[in-house]
C-alpha cells in the first residue's frame, strides 16, 4: 500500500476529492501537485465561491473583460467566472478522469441556491451549467430538498452528470436513489446510452453531530445521573452511525435485481459521497469523519486542513462495515431519549439551504460593488 495515506485511500476504493475551488489554485499550479498527491476530484458551494471571488483580486480581469462584452448582471457575471474555474478544474483533472475509466476526475458546480425549491429552474439551469461548460468530467449539484428528487430524475435521464447535495437523513437518502435509478429507466426506455452517466450522492457528516451535541448537551445539563450517562455516552456517534447506516442502504439498493438490470446495461452505481468531513468539534480526532468512514467505491471530499492532517497521521484501514449493529444501537438509544433524527437532519437541510443562499446573495452584493470599482 502507498506511503501517502491519500494515495492509499485510492488503492481500497475510496476517492479522495477536495472540497475547494478558486482560482489562485489553479493559475500557480497548485492543483497539478494536488492531483500528483492523490487528489482525483473537486467539490465547491456557494459558500466556497463567495470565499475565494470576495477575498481575492484574481477574478477582477475575467470581470472587466465581461463587463466590455455587455455582462453586467451580477448573476449572470456570477456563473460565468464559476464556470471559468470549474472547466480549467476539469482540464486538469481529464487525465485522471481518463485513466479511471471515468470513475473520478470530476469537478462539480451547484445550481444557484435560490433555486432548492423550484424543480423546473433547477432543471434549468442544470441544463445549461452542462452544457455551457461541455466537459465530461463535471457533475452539477442538485440539492437534495423535495423539489430537487423529480430535477435529479428528470437530469440523469437527459444525460446530465448530478451531484446530488445537502443530504442528511438516510430516509432521503433512499429516494435520492430512487430518483437516479428512475432517471435511468426512463433514459434507457428512449434508447439512450447510460453507461457514462455518474451521479453521486453527497451525504453531509460532522453537522449532524454539531447539532446532536447541542442537543445532548442541553439535556445533560438538567437529567439526573443515570440518563445524564447515557446522554453522554451518545455524544460524537450520531454522524458516522447515520453515515454507516446510509452506506448499508447503499450496498442493498444497488445490489438488487433492479439495479443489477440496469448494470448489465452499463450503468454505474451512484457513489456515496461523504462530505462535511471537517471536525468541527476540536475535542474530537481532526480525521474522525475520514478515518470512521473508509470503504471501496465512496468519496470523501475533504477541506485543505482535513486533507493535511489525514496525509500527515491518517491510517488507512477499511473501517465502514464495522460496527454497524451499534449503529442502530445509537439511533435507537438516541430516539428512545427523545432525540429524533427526523427533526435533526430536517432542521440541518433547511439551514444548510438557507446559508448557502445566504452566502449566494453575499456573493452578488460583493459583484455588484465589484463592478462598481472596475467601472469607477
Amino acid at each position: 500500500m502507498a506511503d501517502n495515506p491519500l494515495k492509499a485511500l485510492n488503492e481500497v476504493g475510496q476517492s479522495v476529492w477536495l472540497d475547494n475551488l478558486y482560482r489562485d489554485l489553479i493559475t500557480t499550479g497548485s492543483l497539478i501537485h494536488m492531483v500528483e498527491d492523490g487528489i482525483t476530484g473537486i467539490t465547491s458551494n456557494p459558500t466556497i465561491f463567495q470565499k475565494a471571488i470576495s477575498g481575492s483580486a484574481s477574478y477582477d480581469e475575467s470581470m472587466r473583460e465581461m463587463l466590455s462584452k455587455g455582462i453586467t448582471d451580477a448573476k449572470e457575471l456570477f456563473l460565468n467566472l464559476a464556470m471559468e474555474d470549474v472547466t480549467r478544474a476539469a482540464d486538469v483533472l481529464h487525465p485522471v478522469y481518463r485513466a479511471s475509466k471515468c470513475l473520478s476526475g470530476y469537478v462539480s458546480i451547484e445550481v444557484s441556491p435560490d433555486l432548492a425549491h423550484d424543480t423546473r429552474e433547477t432543471i434549468n439551469e442544470a441544463l445549461h451549467l452542462f452544457s455551457a461548460i461541455n466537459r465530461k468530467n463535471i457533475l452539477v449539484k442538485v440539492p437534495a430538498t423535495v423539489e430537487g428528487l423529480p430535477a435529479i430524475e428528470e437530469l440523469t435521464a437527459s444525460g446530465v452528470n448530478v451531484n446530488v447535495t445537502l443530504l442528511f437523513s438516510i430516509e432521503r437518502y433512499k429516494e435520492v436513489t430512487e430518483a437516479y435509478i428512475r432517471g435511468l429507466e426512463k433514459r434507457l426506455s428512449k434508447k439512450e446510452q447510460i453507461n457514462e452517466i455518474t451521479s453521486v450522492a453527497s451525504f453531509f457528516v460532522s453537522r449532524v453531530d454539531t447539532l446532536v451535541d447541542k442537543r445532548l448537551e442541553q439535556r445533560i445539563a438538567s437529567s439526573p445521573g443515570e440518563e445524564r450517562g447515557r446522554l453522554t455516552a451518545l455524544l460524537g456517534k450520531a454522524a458516522v452511525a447515520n453515515a454507516k447506516l446510509a452506506y448499508r442502504e447503499y450496498e442493498r439498493i444497488f445490489s438488487a435485481p433492479r439495479f443489477l438490470a440496469l448494470k448489465e446495461k452499463g450503468a454505474n452505481v451512484q457513489r456515496l459521497l461523504w462530505g462535511s468531513t471537517g471536525t468541527k468539534n476540536p475535542k474530537y480526532s481532526d480525521i474522525k469523519y475520514v478515518d470512521e468512514l473508509i470503504g471501496p467505491d465512496t468519496i470523501n471530499t475533504m477541506p485543505e486542513a482535513t486533507l493535511t492532517a489525514f496525509k500527515d497521521h491518517g491510517k488507512v484501514r477499511i473501517t465502514i462495515g464495522q460496527g454497524m449493529d451499534e449503529a442502530g444501537e445509537v439511533l435507537r438509544e438516541l430516539s428512545s431519549l427523545g432525540i429524533s433524527m427526523k427533526e435533526v437532519t430536517d432542521q440541518l437541510e433547511k439551514e444548510g439551504v438557507k446559508a448557502f443562499a445566504d452566502s449566494y446573495f453575499a456573493l452578488l452584493d460583493e459583484i455588484r460593488k465589484r463592478i462598481g470599482r472596475i467601472k469607477g
